[in-house]
């Protein structure tokens, strides 16, 4: 990988067959690492991701699975001298509210989350619910906003193999996108940008998803305090369910001028 313009990509040789014909050429793919993430000398993670943005993705892992309370007691955040592929994390000494998780240490693949948690109940308690937000979202806004992500997706259009997750203002202004090949390593960037900006909780944001949306992604929403949740293709049950819990607003299969309102449409305007 050394060597390519972009640390997320690579070239490698492959037989393309056309119409019964082949030939031999190079094609760009999207590049898939393990990451280490050590919170004060201790590892506690390892996630598989596309490089890039790792600061925020360890930022962003920090905030959603409710590492840290309050995103203050942060002291540094950077790769470890010896590797590009583990980053380290630097917290208060002794602050209470650095939580390290309970297993010091797990594998999250690219396909999905970070799995293993005790009780569905210890996820449900991370965050603030998020029914006072008082953002109304135009129709025509929402309908706009997969065209602007793929249009924020430059190594989706060189490699056709990523996920990504984008954050936008209510009237549809694009404050940050991610690519990754993790749906949840996507979201965990975006959040994490989100607090390295000082910009958490995201009260009044769409947060947009190019994926399916699970329960995983509707709780980092709602930790980082998302009120409105999208997703080009369909939720889980788990995902609604917790949206209608928590005062969010659920939009799926959002595809053109024909989509899903799962939870929360009184946020919605003009036609629902």
């Amino acid at each position: 990988m050394k060597g390519d313009p972009d640390p997320g990509s690579t070239r490698v040789d492959a037989i393309a067959v056309r119409g019964g014909a082949r030939e031999t050429r190079p094609e760009t793919l999207v590049v898939e690492e393990p990451l280490e993430l050590r919170l004060d000398g201790v590892p506690i993670a390892v996630t598989m991701r596309t490089p890039g943005h790792d600061v925020e993705l360890a930022a962003g892992f920090l905030v959603t699975e409710g590492i840290v309370s309050d995103f203050g007691l942060v002291n540094a955040i950077a790769h470890c001298e010896q590797t590009e592929n583990a980053v380290e994390i630097r917290t208060e000494p002794g602050a209470e509210g650095v939580r390290p998780p309970a297993h010091r240490h797990f594998f999250a693949s690219s396909s999905c989350g970070i799995c293993g948690k005790a009780t569905l109940e210890a996820l449900r308690t991370l965050a603030a619910p998020v029914h006072g937000d008082p953002v109304r979202v135009d129709a025509a806004v929402l309908e706009s906003l997969p065209a602007r992500l793929r249009d924020a997706q430059p190594l989706f259009r060189a490699t056709g193999a990523l996920h990504a997750a984008a954050l936008f203002t209510a009237e549809g202004e694009l404050l940050c996108a991610r690519e990754d090949v993790g749906r949840h390593n996507a979201v965990d960037k975006l959040v994490g940008w989100a607090a390295l900006e000082g910009r958490l909780p995201l009260r009044g944001a769409i947060l947009l998803a190019s994926g399916r949306l699970g329960f995983e992604i509707a709780q980092k929403a709602l930790v980082a305090g998302v009120p409105v949740l999208a997703a080009i293709s369909g939720p889980s049950s788990l995902a609604v369910e917790l949206a209608r819990e928590n005062g969010m607003t659920l939009v799926a299969f959002l595809r053109g001028d024909g989509w899903n309102v799962y939870a929360g449409a009184e946020r919605i305007s003009s036609r629902v």
